[in-house]
């Protein structure tokens, strides 16, 4: 599923104009997006969380030229599903 068709999906189910939908959707990503750049942990109970994990740098090799490489440090978002979520998926 991707956003458009979770839009579609929650204006159809919650019987609301796709519009609306939208912002919906719009203002939850944003609102995750922003808290995870703030270094919050998000949380659903039920489905997972998100949290922000940092990564040292490293030095690597380009597989194809064998060259050297120097990966920078990074941040990186992470999801952990929730205890309910993986309950339902191995029903």
């Amino acid at each position: 599923m991707n956003k458009s068709e979770l839009i579609k999906a929650l204006s159809e189910q919650k019987k609301m104009h796709v519009d609306e939908a939208t912002k919906v959707v719009g203002a939850f990503v944003d609102s995750v997006k922003e808290a995870l750049l703030r270094g919050d942990r998000v949380e659903i109970r039920g489905f997972g969380s998100f949290k922000i994990k940092d990564y040292e740098g490293y030095t690597g090799r380009n597989p194809k030229t064998g060259t050297v490489v120097q990966v920078r440090p990074k941040k990186l978002p992470f999801f952990r599903p929730g205890k309910e979520l993986k309950e339902y998926i191995n029903q």
